[in-house]
């Protein structure tokens, strides 16, 4: 299997291109003279409509405008496509990479949106929108607006033939989840255009100037990204017109509570720099006069920011496709209980306790059903790719390791709908309204 590419290169280093000018290794680095490197991206899948040799999915390229480039690759299910008397849903999906970095067409993201496809039974539009810094922000967020308004017009075949518009979901991770959620604002305020049924954010890219806990240097000194590179990146990609305190990294509240879609999921990894981001959106959600049906929020104990894309086989990998699964087919909604959802006060000292009134300390609100230890196996190579990198003196502060190579311990965190207490909960909850959804070991 072709291995991640990714660019050994020392942090501060000249070569041919000139001298450095904005240095995000190992994401991307700009030279003075305007070249741009970028270091983590995967080659490049062809689109193939021959179901049968590509695990049941076909897959095809559609260009959505000719002026900017955008354009799209459909993946179609051939056991969806065949079910007779039913339209499928529609997943507008839109990838991550830190706004500068990935495609719809690299293997990373085919993979995955083909494995969305098959499992949920949607028909997935992976949109390939432009990237910065050559195409600085917003022309990201335009570019999905773009894609959503051709999805609505069901101007192509596959989409006439198969798609039912009233079940539409915005989905992305990391930046993709921030650019999905912003399509979702605009979609709400623009209600002419379409409906959408459900916003899915796996590891959405939301930040600010103000720490949460989670953005504190850890103290194992190894994150996927590291508070100081975060810091730096949304900058970058406006090309220096905003700063980290920017709504569209920061949403204010009054803007969350103006989403009309009728369902949220939000995923958010342990380990990952952004979780308490992810997890403060759900929770203004749940405190809000949002006239939504219910938010869902997954948590991937013992993980970091998208381990699902690099191990599919792992078991928190396979659960949270599960939860996204389970939501898409999801027919009515399943409120969840506000004891799922942490105070918005609590994300400021969040440290993995809470203190009660009685001075006594407890787990955060979550969730954790157990799931069986699984070595990670890095199937993208990213592991040893990124070994020298993330050994480095020069990056003591903060470095990025993705394959341990190690058996490892990790649960899962889910929330989905009421929940009773199980013997796998770290703490006690109320008992499950009646009616509601009732979640026990998946194991």
């Amino acid at each position: 299997m072709s291995a991640t590419v990714i660019v050994s290169s020392p942090a501060k280093e000249k070569d041919a291109t000139g001298d450095i000018a904005v240095d995000l290794y190992p994401f991307i680095r700009e030279y003075k003279g305007g070249h741009v490197e970028r270091f983590l991206r995967s080659p490049f899948v062809p689109a193939s409509e021959d179901a049968a040799g590509n695990r049941g999915v076909a897959t095809k390229d559609v260009v959505i405008d000719k002026s900017t480039g955008v354009s799209a690759r459909l993946f179609l299910a051939s056991r969806a496509a065949a079910a007779a008397g039913e339209r499928l849903p529609v997943i507008v999906y839109i990838h991550g990479g830190s706004f500068c970095t990935e495609s719809a067409f690299c293997r990373t993201y085919n993979n995955y949106a083909k494995s969305l496809a098959a499992r949920t039974g949607a028909l997935v539009v992976s949109v390939e929108y432009r990237l910065a810094p050559e195409h600085p922000i917003p022309a990201a967020y335009d570019d999905a607006w773009a894609a959503l308004q051709w999805v609505a017009s069901l101007s192509d075949p596959w989409l006439a033939d198969y798609a039912d518009p009233e079940r539409t979901f915005l989905a992305g991770d990391s930046a993709g989840g921030n650019i999905a959620y912003h399509t979702a604002v605009r979609t709400s305020r623009d209600g002419c255009l379409m409906d959408i049924e459900g916003l899915v954010m796996v590891h959405p890219y939301f930040w600010g100037s103000e720490r949460l806990a989670s953005e504190t240097v850890r103290e194992d000194g190894v994150a996927m990204f590291p508070p100081d590179l975060v810091d730096r990146l949304w900058p970058f990609v406006t090309a220096g017109h905003a700063g980290n305190d920017d709504p569209r990294i920061n949403p204010p509240a009054e803007e969350v509570a103006s989403l009309t879609c009728r369902r949220m999921l939000v995923a958010v990894a342990e380990k990952d720099s952004m979780r308490d981001r992810g997890r403060q959106l759900a929770a203004h959600m749940r405190d809000c006069a949002w006239s939504g049906d219910d938010v869902t929020l997954v948590e991937s104990e013992g993980e970091d920011h998208g381990f699902h894309l690099y191990n599919p086989l792992r078991a928190t990998s396979k659960k949270l496709m599960e939860s996204i699964v389970q939501f898409v087919n999801q027919r009515s909604a399943l409120p969840l209980p506000a004891a799922m959802l942490p105070e918005l006060h609590e994300l400021h000292g969040y440290g993995g306790k809470k203190t009660s009134e009685e001075g006594e300390t407890d787990d955060c609100d979550q969730l954790t059903l157990s799931v069986p230890a699984r070595p990670y196996i890095d199937i993208f190579g990213y592991g040893m790719a990124m070994k020298n990198w993330s050994g480095r003196k020069s990056m003591a502060s903060g470095c990025l390791q993705i394959g341990l190579g190690k058996t490892s311990n990790t649960r899962y965190g889910l929330s989905l709908g009421g929940v009773r207490p199980n013997k796998t909960n770290r703490l006690s909850l109320p008992a499950a309204a009646p009616g509601s959804s009732v979640i026990k070991n998946f194991f």
